[in-house]
């Protein structure tokens, strides 16, 4: 009798230990690194071949994704009614100017949209949060649609489809330097209260992976030197992370996780896109001011 209590006590203590280690695993965050690459390489391989197709191409892409990437920030800012047929009107007019229009040309879309969307707000005949679906149009369409913009310019500028590539590469090869780095080495969170997984650890991670990136892509392409792949790297480095905490601060403010479900289980548009609508504007620049030497 003694030894049959004993088996059991034995195996009522394998069984707890058993119970207490699924309720660990379950409590323990999963790694959806495997499914951020499953999402990635399909729209990669999309955007690299547009990218290296032509312009015309590379603006049917970024207009298909900005207008996905809008149609989600509308959805959070329906409450304030926001005008979206000027939304994407403007839009359009962005990504239009970037391919066949200049920086002067993009200045005066963004001064005609104003009266664009107050006439069709009118024309809706909306009575209540006129103010602020107006704010909501214009913000969205300028987030989106200057980048995008900006991505044009810089596909028009020599070997701009190239360096296009390398803002993509250090954008995305630094997000998982950073993702897989804070997983393995956060200590310290970075911004509690806007992204609470994201590490101090893993910010530095990725920038030092997003400048090696763009400098190591620099090595195979003769059109670049060491030190401006160097520069061009840490431009992106500097502006990811901003990219991406501006979208967390304002799904924080929405009290959402995702802006949307155009890739799943892994968020929006938007969600993809927060870093590249930064990179993208300062590898612009970043890049004009070499071109200009």
């Amino acid at each position: 009798m003694r030894a049959e209590g004993s088996d059991r006590s034995r195996h009522d203590g394998v069984e707890g230990a058993a119970a207490r280690i699924r309720k660990a695993a379950l409590r323990r965050p999963r790694s959806n690194l495997a499914g951020r690459v499953a999402v990635a390489v399909p729209a990669g391989v999309l955007a690299l071949a547009c990218i290296l197709s032509s312009t015309e191409a590379t603006a049917v892409f970024v207009l298909a994704v900005g207008g996905v990437a809008l149609y989600e920030f509308f959805e959070l800012t329906d409450h304030v009614q926001p005008v979206r047929l000027a939304g994407f009107l403007t839009l359009i007019a962005l990504v239009a100017t970037g391919l066949w229009g200049e920086q002067f040309q993009l200045v005066a879309v963004i001064a005609a949209a104003f009266p664009v969307v107050f006439l069709l707000g009118l024309v809706i005949e909306r009575k209540q949060n006129a103010t602020l679906g107006m704010a909501a149009t214009l913000f969205g369409a300028f987030w989106i649609g200057i980048p995008l913009a900006h991505a044009l310019f810089l596909h028009r500028l020599p070997h701009g489809d190239m360096v296009i590539i390398d803002v993509l590469l250090g954008t995305f090869v630094g997000d998982t330097f950073a993702y897989a780095g804070g997983r393995m080495f956060g200590r310290h969170k970075m911004a509690p209260r806007l992204s609470p997984n994201k590490t101090q650890e893993g910010l530095a991670i990725g920038f030092v992976g997003a400048t090696l990136t763009v400098w190591f892509a620099g090595l195979y392409q003769d059109w670049i030197t060491g030190q401006n792949a160097i520069l061009l790297g840490l431009a992106v480095a500097a502006a990811a992370p901003l990219g991406d905490i501006f979208e967390s601060y304002i799904k924080r403010d929405f009290g959402v996780k995702d802006s949307g479900r155009a890739f799943g289980a892994h968020g929006g548009a938007m969600d993809r896109a927060d870093a590249v609508l930064f990179t993208i504007v300062a590898g612009y620049y970043v890049w004009f001011a070499m071109a200009a030497i």
